[in-house]
This record gives C-alpha cells, sequence and structure tokens, in this order.
C-alpha cells in the first residue's frame, strides 16, 4: 500500500513560502523577454562597458522587480492573507520610495551626500515596527541602545546599504546576484531564528530578483539601473533590521563596507576619477586601479569580467556563511 501524504502545519509551511517565492520567479521569468524588446524599442538603454564594440542593453529591470513582487504579493494575500503581517505592507512604502529616488537619480543623478540625507526619512515608516532596541553584540553581550537605535541606526541602516548595493556594481550580474546571496541568507536565518511572516514580501521580492537574475547574469540582456540597486538594496537593509540582524547583517555586507571604503581613500588620495575599465583583444579586463574590490583582482592577474564576478560571488557567499551562524 502506497504511504498516504499528511500535509501537516510544517509541510504547510514549506509549501506557502515556495509559492511566495516560486510564483514571482516565474512571472518575471516570462514577462522579462518582451520588457527587454519594449525597453529596446523605447530606446531605454545604455552602453555595456566592457564588452567590445560598446553594445546598447535595455535598463530600468529593477522596476521589473519591484512591480511583480508587488504584484504577485497582491496575487498571494487571496489565498494565505491572514499570514501576512502589516510590516510587509510598511516595507512595501519604504522599498517604493526608494525605487521612486532611484528613478529620479537617473533622471537628475543626485550626489551620494544628498541622497544620503533624503534617503535617511524614507525609513522612518519602519520604525513603529521595530520590537526591540536591543543588540546583542559578540563577547560583549546585549546592549540596549533604546532611543539611540530607534532615531539613527534604523533610518540610517536601510539608506546606507541600499547606497552600498549600488556602488559595488558595475560587471554584467555582479549587484544583482550579490543581492540574491545575501537576500536568500537573511530569509533562510529569518526562517530559523527571525520571523518569517514579516518577510513575506522580501521573499516574494527575491523570487522576482532570482528570474531576473537569469537575464542580467553574463552576458547582460537587460540592467537593473539605480531604481534595482537602491529598491533592492532597501529590501536587504529593511530586512536586517525588521529582522533584528544588525551584526550578522554587517558581517554579510563586509564586502560591500570594504569597496566603500576603498572608494574614501580613491577620493581622499584625490586619484583621477575613473568609472570604468577596459576590455583586452583577449576578452580579459584591463583595469586603472585597484581601488574598488571588483577591480583589486582583474589590476593584478589577467582575468574575464565572467570571473571576476564570480570572484564576488564567492567573497560575498563566504560572508554570508559567516554571517549566518552569527547571533543578532
Amino acid at each position: 500500500m502506497a504511504p498516504v501524504f499528511t500535509l501537516t502545519a510544517t509541510n504547510y509551511l514549506h509549501l506557502m513560502l515556495f509559492v511566495f517565492f516560486i510564483i514571482p520567479f516565474l512571472f518575471t521569468i516570462s514577462a522579462l523577454p518582451y520588457i527587454i524588446m519594449k525597453l529596446r524599442k523605447n530606446g531605454h538603454v545604455v552602453r555595456d562597458m566592457y564588452k567590445a564594440g560598446l553594445p546598447l542593453i535595455p535598463t530600468q529591470g529593477g522596476l521589473v522587480i519591484l512591480l511583480i513582487a508587488i504584484f504577485s504579493l497582491s496575487i498571494l494575500t487571496l489565498f494565505y492573507g491572514k499570514y501576512v503581517t502589516t510590516i510587509n505592507y510598511t516595507i512595501i512604502v519604504v522599498i517604493v520610495l526608494f525605487a521612486l529616488f532611484g528613478l529620479l537619480d537617473d533622471l537628475v543623478n543626485i550626489g551620494r551626500p544628498a541622497k544620503l540625507i533624503l534617503l535617511y526619512y524614507c525609513s522612518y515608516p519602519l520604525i513603529p515596527f521595530i520590537i526591540t532596541t536591543t543588540i546583542l553584540f559578540p563577547v560583549i553581550g546585549s546592549v540596549d541602545l533604546s532611543i539611540f537605535y530607534l532615531q539613527l541606526i534604523i533610518p540610517t541602516y536601510v539608506p546606507v546599504v541600499a547606497n552600498l548595493v549600488n556602488m559595488h556594481s558595475g560587471f554584467n550580474g555582479l549587484a544583482p546576484g550579490l543581492s540574491f546571496i545575501i537576500l536568500a541568507t537573511l530569509i533562510i536565518k529569518a526562517f530559523f531564528h527571525g520571523d518569517i511572516f514579516n518577510a513575506l514580501f522580501i521573499l516574494c521580492l527575491t523570487g522576482s530578483l532570482a528570474g531576473y537574475f537569469w537575464f542580467e547574469k553574463y552576458p547582460s540582456q537587460i540592467f537593473w539601473g539605480n531604481i534595482g540597486a537602491l529598491s533592492v538594496g532597501a529590501a536587504i537593509g529593511a530586512m536586517i533590521v525588521t529582522q533584528g540582524f544588525i551584526i550578522s547583517g554587517f558581517v554579510m555586507l563586509i564586502p560591500h563596507t570594504v569597496n566603500f571604503l576603498l572608494y574614501i581613500y580613491w577620493r581622499l588620495k584625490k586619484y583621477p576619477a575613473a568609472k570604468f575599465g577596459k576590455v583586452r583583444e583577449d576578452g580579459t579586463l584591463e583595469v586603472p586601479n585597484p581601488l574598488t574590490l571588483k577591480w583589486i583582482l582583474p589590476y593584478y592577474f589577467r582575468m574575464t569580467e565572467k570571473k571576476a564576478g564570480y570572484a564576488m560571488f564567492a567573497l560575498t557567499g563566504i560572508f554570508c556563511v559567516i554571517g549566518f551562524f552569527i547571533p543578532g
């Protein structure tokens, strides 16, 4: 006699989480070929600076990630509405604010100082949903930061993370791939140590991002633009602060932080500005200096864009594994 499958509460939860991931994933991989064609047709394209001939690639793909994630959540709420907590909708509001700012930045090119100041207030809606102001520091133990945590750390953490994601980019699929690795780790950590129901929209966004990455991985068919970097970066930041993963989240973002510190060193030394490298005839990268994280290996070793990107994925993956096992 064949065994009878019983849908236990645990199995139901696993199935629900799978649905919240796979539905936006399928929507995204189904919609993107048409969207790529329309973006190209309407002239929403930019140069791929690391390809011979500098081909034109459609951009603003980040908007697709966000819209499909929101649409998927609205559909799934019809079936799983009682599990979608209020904070999910607040996270949507915060991410949309960052996305709108990213769209404005694409049009006007807002400077980084102004970006940080304005985005500080975009994170304010998260404050009422923070259930603890205590951070568990390694060695030191628990420290209650009280109002300092609510008024400084929370609204600062999210825009800083969004900008770190925006800065650590440039190669085909680099920023979306790194973001997926971090979000996937945070979701798994929330499942075991946090509140996964407060992250259902983030799960939808991660599913959409996974589908999108298939089209931006090397060689890219689409770029996500500032709107993608800032919205997905805001999702990472919101996930970290609402789950209370302040320390472990910082560890996962150490490569991004190192990239930012290299940028600061570059500016302080007043070295010549250089946004892109070049491609040699053999397909390897020729970069101007080792002062951005993705350029370090290509500067010292002959390496293709694809291999340099994989190296960055591996590095972030290592820190995500470490961060997963760090409490707090």
